[in-house]
């Protein structure tokens, strides 16, 4: 309609730009592009500089992906209408969606002399900030580029023109970055530090940072101290005030007799004054009729911890720790945070404490009579976060570890029946809301995870998923229900139901990054392709759209002066760009599309062509690569000795990493038998190297070289048998890939490929994945080897033609024997009708993969049969 409507305009009005620009935006929209290209340069050829015109050119532009093509609008319009401010701001905004920061700089002072506007001035200022940051020279960075922009801030500070705390901000950035950090805090403490008041207490922030960075230890402890004496709820004053306070006392640092200590105050500089600043901002606590603040307290345990680590005595002062956390908990053990803060100081415990400990929080439980099932009940919810805490700190201490399977069985069965009888509390609750005993509902399918790990009973499994789908009942949108199903489904091999729930996770933004390993990691290993090929494009869409939504992040941080803000999206970014995630998916997406339609939708060249896979290029950064998993999303109360640890996290990035490195080399030497499989054969030619054929088996023979050494690697690798921690990274397939010999199977196949390349030249005979690669190398084998006409050749491909079909035959056979199963009769126990389900779900799942990989069997199987001697 849109595009009608354009050209019954252009029939009266040939010439009106705007309703060609709008025809072409139509036309883009609607998949034809060049046309919509052509027909947008005929009239930015014409340098248009109607408003309607530039920003419909604009508009189409940026949905094709061709920002720098702005930016050729505007310098054109810029010139025929120089006194234009609109003009000369949408040019600056141009450059800044391109990153061309020294015409970001041009255009500003253009901008800044055609309208003298403070903002001009410092989007000119910050835009040589930019240039000290993306330069690659560091000594460039701080002999020019920020020198530069420190002095035009101070030509306007000598002006008395700063008008805006982004100016003074602006300022400040600039000085930190050259390491001035005297100056920083002159600049702060004098009159332009007075405009800083967009933040709570930004003027003292940015005074103890520079403290911090100069080591003025005294000033850093007398501010603190104040702070602390306003706000005794400030944790972060309460850190800088001991580390400042234990750097004192390490140089011996006394006041002078006479003076003031400091110019922010007072100084404290005894372990004694510290415990009684400790002891008497509790004590004010305890007066309190209002209800007392956390800070006083938790200072108290992290000023034991620290003591306790340097082996002073003074602990002694301050109390017992056991104690000390037990008057914590009557105080706040109904709040949610009680768990989280009594947690970071329990290694203050010795271990034969530990169960006193959880008696005596019991203690301070306040429960019911107790009934017929042996258990009492909370009378409210603040009673039952206190049960609730007691029982995360019993987990925590590893007390629920220790129990034998009937004890835990005993446990689940209380739990059980706390979780039943809390859902009262929450009949009010709309679906979006979680029930306030959700979290006893998680703790029973930790304990069923626990018994299932140790003593392999598979009824444990299945009764954990019961519990949880029960828990999603009541509480629909509880995402800890939801992740913990997700694994244990994918633990399963079940791909199907998983779809779903992470669907109705509704990730937003940076989680596609953060959690998306979670649906990523399986999916192509299920079989279950088509939801693969969905849940790749889930993670892609955010990664694709990362460059032009970081772009209007930051025209608007130009706009609204928040120029601290660009260097935070300009590294948020580059760490998407760099992400893992988004390496793996873009590799596995590729090798999926491969897998499930070259050579049966259309060829291998063709479809390596639309990829535009190129086997010399490597896109991944290697050296830069950022992990950005959240590997702690799912929540775990383990003991310390069960938490993932920095170890695991690392040998997990180099499993993933080497695991890419296989899946990556896998690709670009499929994408390099196609270019052999589409070179001219030599036999036809006497000028190979001028065909490009030498230069194409010397890419094969490197990348095979480069897999060779990556699978050597890989085999280091997966013998020390990592076990990570249930809750933890997922394994990669690494090791299934390597035992099952999938990888040096390929690795094989394609090496073929290249001795019979050579041999051409010479004038010269359980694995999805592999199948493909196999049947692609045999592809070409066929066209090398047609013309020799051999038995052996002949005999060899009636035996790959068996491979297949026995395999085609044996998913048949497990798909119907799966079919006629009742796998909810094979429980045990009182199995409720929320474990059925999961069961279903999940003999679901399996008829669905079996099904899908006997569709791209039978394929493979046909493209056999078309390789004709």
């Amino acid at each position: 309609m849109a595009i009608q409507q354009a050209d019954k305009l252009l029939k009266k009005h040939k010439d009106l730009h705007c309703a060609k620009v709008l025809k072409a935006i139509g036309l883009q929209r609607t998949g034809k592009q060049d046309e919509a290209f052509s027909l947008a340069q005929e009239v930015a050829t014409l340098e248009p500089t109607d408003d309607n015109s530039l920003q419909a050119l604009t508009i189409l532009y940026r949905e094709m992906h061709r920002p720098e093509l702005v930016t050729k609008l505007y310098e054109a319009a810029v010139k025929k209408v120089p006194l234009s401010e609109e003009y000369h701001s949408h040019l600056f905004m141009a450059y800044a969606r391109v990153g061309e920061y020294k015409k970001m700089q041009q255009a500003g002072m253009a901008l800044y002399k055609t309208v003298p506007k403070n903002p001009y001035y410092f989007w000119s200022v910050m835009s040589l900030v930019m240039q000290a940051i993306s330069a690659q020279d560091e000594k460039l960075a701080q002999t020019m580029f920020l020198p530069l922009a420190e002095r035009m801030v101070e030509k306007m500070v000598k002006e008395e023109k700063i008008e805006a705390e982004a100016e003074v901000q602006l300022y400040f950035m600039i000085l930190e970055r050259l390491g001035k950090y005297v100056e920083a805090l002159d600049m702060v403490r004098g009159p332009l530090g007075e405009k800083l008041t967009s933040e709570l207490q930004s003027r003292e922030n940015k005074c103890m940072m520079m403290y911090q960075r100069l080591q003025l230890w005294p000033e850093c402890n007398a501010l603190s101290y104040k702070l602390l004496l306003k706000n005794p709820d400030e944790w972060q004053f309460y850190l800088s005030y001991f580390d400042s306070l234990f750097h004192l006392m390490d140089k011996s640092w006394s006041p002078p007799n006479e003076e003031e200590h400091c110019v922010e105050g007072p100084v404290q500089t005894t372990v004694a004054e510290a415990v009684k600043f400790v002891v008497d901002r509790m004590e004010e606590e305890d007066k309190k009729d209002s209800r007392p603040l956390r800070g006083p307290y938790m200072a108290c345990l992290e000023l034991i911890h620290r003591l306790r680590q340097r082996g002073c005595p003074d602990e002694e002062e301050l109390g017992d720790p056991l104690e000390l956390m037990l008057q914590f908990f009557g105080k706040f053990g109904d709040k949610p945070c009680c768990i989280t803060d009594l947690k970071i100081y329990l290694h203050l415990l010795p271990p034969e404490q530990h169960t006193q400990f959880r008696n005596r929080l019991g203690e301070l439980v306040p429960l019911g009579e107790v009934g017929e099932d042996g258990f009492g009940f909370p009378g409210d919810t603040k009673a039952l976060q206190r049960h609730l805490c007691v029982c995360q700190l019993s987990r925590v201490l590893g007390l629920q570890h220790t129990l034998d399977t009937e004890g835990k069985l005993c446990l689940i069965t209380e739990l059980k029946a706390h979780y039943h009888y809390g859902l009262q509390f929450g009949k009010s609750c709309l679906k979006t809301e979680l029930q306030f005993s959700d979290t006893y509902c998680l703790m029973v399918a930790h304990v069923y995870i626990d018994l299932w790990t140790e003593t392999g009973d598979e009824n444990m499994l299945w009764q954990c998923l019961g519990v949880l789908e029960e828990g999603l009942s009541y509480s629909p949108s509880n995402a800890q229900f939801k992740l913990l199903l997700l694994l244990l489904f994918c633990r399963l091999g079940a791909f199907q139901p998983v779809v779903d729930l992470y669907s109705s996770l509704d990730a937003k933004h940076v989680q596609h990054d953060t959690i998306g390993y979670l649906l990523t990691r399986y999916a192509g290993s299920l079989g279950q392709f088509a939801a693969a090929s969905q849940s790749y494009n889930f993670s892609l869409r955010f990664f694709h759209s990362n460059q032009k939504d970081t772009s209007e992040y930051i025209i608007q941080a130009y706009k609204y002066g928040a120029f601290e803000k660009i260097p935070e999206f300009i590294a948020f970014r580059t760490r998407l760009n760099q992400s893992l995630h988004f390496a793996q998916v873009r590799t596995e997406r590729m090798l999926l599309d491969l897998y499930t339609e070259a050579d049966i939708t259309s060829s291998l060249e063709e479809s390596v062509k639309a990829m535009g896979l190129c086997p010399e290029e490597d896109d991944i950064p290697w050296d830069n690569m950022r992990d950005n998993r959240d590997l702690t999303v799912l929540f775990s109360w383990d003991p310390k000795d069960r938490e993932l640890t920095e170890e695991h996290r690392r040998l997990s990035l180099e499993e993933e990493s080497v695991w890419l490195k296989v899946r990556s080399l896998t690709l670009r030497l499929l994408a390099s038998l196609a270019l052999l499989r589409h070179a001219p054969s030599s036999r036809n030619s006497d000028k190979t190297n001028e065909n490009g054929v030498s230069a194409k088996s010397s890419t094969l023979q490197t990348l095979l070289s480069q897999l060779d050494l990556t699978l050597q690697t890989a085999a280091q690798i997966t013998e020390k048998q990592t076990q990570y921690p249930f809750l933890g990274p997922p394994s990669s397939r690494l090791a299934s890939a390597l035992s099952s010999g999938s990888c040096h199977c390929q690795a094989s196949a394609l090496q073929l490929s290249l001795t019979l390349q050579e041999l051409e030249t010479t004038g010269l005979g359980k694995m999805r994945d592999t199948v493909c690669v196999v049947l692609w190398v045999a592809s070409y084998s066929a066209s090398v080897l047609r013309p020799l006409k051999s038995t052996m050749v002949h005999t060899h491909y009636r035996s790959l033609q068996g491979i297949v079909t026995q395999a085609l035959d044996h998913v048949k056979g497990q798909e119907a024997s799966l079919a006629a199963l009742k796998l909810a009769a094979l429980t045990l126990g009182e199995e409720c009708g929320f474990t059925r389900a999961a069961m279903d779900k999940v003999q679901t799942s399996y008829l669905g993969s079996l099904q899908e990989l006997g569709d791209l069997l039978r394929k493979r199987a046909d493209s056999l049969k078309s390789l004709k001697f």
